[in-house]
């Protein structure tokens, strides 16, 4: 194969631009897993989703969460991720359509799975955690929800993962967050740099 870069840093380490040797294969696991991460701000209000993370397992996914979206100063109650993977959704209704208008089945009523439904009820939002529902898959999922969670707003687009399937903080987890508001040096205003400065000034003679 022919190897050229643009890229000053490649050509400095003088690999042949004509290269014999077959590249090796991508190994399956070369690279960090895609997880989903949730945060409720406070007591009563909706888990929400927030982005994503990669990690190695769920566990780190869990702490590249904490670090990425609940440090310096965000408040945060609980915290739950997921494998990207393990997430079905449905396809997006048309504004101001309901996806649950398409959905005319009726509950199996076999109820051997526990999963976890989000809604999103606004477009450039983010999902919302609205509940749990006892079915037989996803598809039946999707139908239990429709009539356990109904909604006053259109719901555009579903998100449905079975509950074993999410790590979730609990009441013992909620101390990781509370040193956040003891760290006030975290804070511009508590370095107290102008206070500095013009003490400084005044040695120099310069106030």
């Amino acid at each position: 194969m022919t190897l050229k870069s643009l890229d000053p840093r490649v050509k400095r380490l003088g690999i042949p631009e004509e290269w014999d040797t077959p590249l090796s294969p991508k190994e399956t696991l070369d690279q960090f897993e895609n997880y989903e991460a949730f945060i409720q701000v406070k007591e009563g209000k909706a888990l929400e989703h927030v982005g994503p993370v990669h990690a190695p397992n769920e566990e780190m996914a869990f702490l590249f969460a904490k670090e990425q979206y609940s440090r310096r100063g965000m408040f945060c109650n609980a915290l739950c991720v997921v494998k990207t993977e393990n997430i079905i959704g449905t396809e997006f209704s048309d504004n101001g359509i309901s996806i649950y208008d398409a959905v005319t089945a009726q509950p199996s009523g076999i109820e051997n799975q526990s999963y976890e439904v989000f809604h999103l009820l606004k477009r450039g939002k983010q999902h919302k955690y609205v509940g749990t529902v006892m079915a037989k898959d996803f598809e039946d999922a999707l139908v239990v929800a429709k009539h356990t969670y109904p909604s006053q707003k259109p719901v555009f687009n579903v998100w449905i993962a079975e509950s074993e399937h999410i790590l979730t903080s609990n009441e013992e987890d909620k101390d990781m967050w509370e040193t956040l508001k003891e760290k006030q040096y975290r804070e511009a205003i508590d370095y107290k740099g102008q206070d500095r400065i013009k003490a400084y000034k005044e040695r120099m003679g310069q106030a």
